[in-house]
């Protein structure tokens, strides 16, 4: 298939049918992804049912070490596919060793629950980058429809995150947590079927590697050393000859983390060779970054504080209509997306009639009021926190209004963060900037670990006090950006 004849396709709703392959691909990624997610920490802190048996801080700290590694993971992922593999056998690839995560662990055994999420994390890198990437190619023509697409897209990702904790999630707690990983792989082979079936709509698209022979044989070395030294910690790790702390190593991570964004914004900045122009919009971009990590650190409170709240305060025994039914603990991890499925068109809408008006409020006002969103979710636990403080268990609207303000908050900052970087970024740097960004998430993500570990299940009566903190750092800072808005605005010179 040619660049002609995919620009011509309009197989699938008038889009090429090579996005309905990376739809469905994607989807069922999510889906095996959102779907064990949802059962992570929830299994590690059960000791009744076949759990490990961890303490909620401990169980945190791995949760936020292993969704900060599946961001991480995105760069070198990327870096293969580009260099060796492709991004169409990247997929493939990827797709498997998510799947072989996903039934390793579903074995219950300490060892293979480790070796599982090293597995899942290794294959999420290469697939995650790659299928985006591919988004891309499969609308040579650029324009409009390209950016429909991913909006198409977008939601396949949000359809997957759904269905997930709803399947894996009721399968891990009314029957047995390893099922529940089980299905997980189950739905990733689904994705990898329909894929392989659907492989020849995609034409060219990813097909070759990006930047064929321009690696040279220092490269291929580094990428081989770095895959023997990683089964190498692997085994001595599994070996117990190295013991892990994952407290202490979430810590470190966060110090790792925080040192290599300084070292690499300060070199651009430094020797990146920039003009005046330049250096102000890469500014912005810092700007965009910190903020970025410090609204996932806190949105990210979905799979961890979230999730164990829904479990032990929130009253999922009810009635309606002489009717009683249970919520399972994991489901209301499928509310955030379905909201965003919801509210995707009506926040597009709004913006456009906004900008039709020259009313679209600039980005970092943007940035201001999905902070201030945030912060008004967790007013509302706080509010929940009380009745919690007081021995009762609240109702699940409580949980369900603060994951809608949150959705709110997420529509203002994911999409117009992903935008944003790319237009501010220097054209010769603006590879680096996307991975800044996903180095910016991950932080989020692992610093979201931590301070979920600092909600302690048995002092009920400090929960308030300890949501209100999470009101109180996203508000002040949403205060501070957009009172700078104005001069946020004037260094980005024309970027809007």
């Amino acid at each position: 298939m040619t660049d002609l004849d995919v620009a011509l396709d309009t197989g699938f709703f008038g889009h090429p049918r090579g996005l309905a392959t990376l739809f469905f691909t994607e989807m069922w990624e999510r889906l095996s992804y959102y779907g064990m997610r949802a059962l992570l920490v929830l299994f590690m802190v059960d000791s009744v049912r076949g759990g490990m048996g961890l303490t909620d801080k401990t169980a945190a700290s791995i949760y936020g070490l292993y969704t900060s590694a599946v961001y991480l993971a995105a760069l070198p992922g990327g870096w293969l596919a580009d260099r060796f593999l492709g991004a169409q056998k990247a997929v493939w690839y990827g797709g498997m060793i998510i799947a072989a995560g996903h039934f390793v662990l579903a074995i219950p055994r300490t060892e293979a629950f480790f070796v599982g999420l090293i597995l899942v994390v290794i294959g999420t890198g290469m697939l995650k980058p790659n299928v985006s990437a591919m988004v891309g190619e499969v609308y040579p023509e650029g324009g409009a429809r390209r950016d429909a697409g991913f909006s198409v897209f977008y939601m396949g990702i949000n359809l997957g995150a759904f269905l997930g904790p709803l399947i894996c999630g009721t399968l891990g707690e009314k029957l047995n947590w390893h099922y529940g990983f089980g299905a997980a792989g189950v739905g990733m082979v689904l994705g990898l079927i329909q894929y392989r079936m659907l492989r020849p709509r995609l034409g060219e698209a990813g097909l070759r590697p990006g930047h064929a022979g321009q690696a040279s044989q220092v490269q291929k070395f580094v990428a081989i050393g770095a895959a023997l030294a990683l089964v190498l910690i692997v085994v001595l790790g599994l070996a117990r000859v190295i013991e892990f702390n994952p407290i202490k190593m979430a810590e470190r991570t966060t110090t790792v983390l925080v040192g290599i964004a300084v070292i690499f914004f300060g070199g651009i900045f430094l020797f990146g060779r920039l003009d005046k122009v330049e250096k102000q919009r890469l500014a912005v971009v810092v700007i965009l970054c910190a903020t970025g990590a410090l609204f996932w650190a806190c949105f990210e409170q979905a799979g961890t504080s979230f999730n164990l709240f829904a479990d032990q305060y929130t009253q999922r025994q009810l009635s309606f209509v002489g009717h009683h039914f249970s919520i399972t603990t994991t489901s209301f991890q499928s509310v955030g997306p379905i909201f965003v499925i919801a509210l995707s068109p009506v926040m597009g809408a709004v913006w456009l009639n906004l900008g039709r008006r020259n009313l679209n409020p600039s980005i970092p006002l943007k940035f201001g009021f999905g902070l201030v969103l945030l912060g008004l979710g967790f007013l509302v636990l706080a509010g929940a926190a009380v009745f919690v403080a007081r021995g009762q268990k609240v109702w699940p609207t409580w949980l369900i209004l603060t994951y809608l303000l949150h959705t709110f908050g997420e529509l203002c900052v994911s999409p117009v963060g992903l935008s944003s970087v790319t237009k501010l970024a220097p054209k010769r740097f603006v590879g680096q900037m996307m991975g800044a960004w996903f180095l910016a998430t991950s932080l989020g993500n692992l610093i979201a670990g931590r301070i979920a570990g600092e909600f302690d299940p048995n002092a009920d009566r400090q929960m308030p006090g300890r949501f209100l903190q999470m009101v109180i750092l996203p508000v002040a800072v949403a205060i501070i950006i957009i009172a700078l808005s104005r001069p946020i605005k004037r260094m980005m010179a024309g970027v809007s």
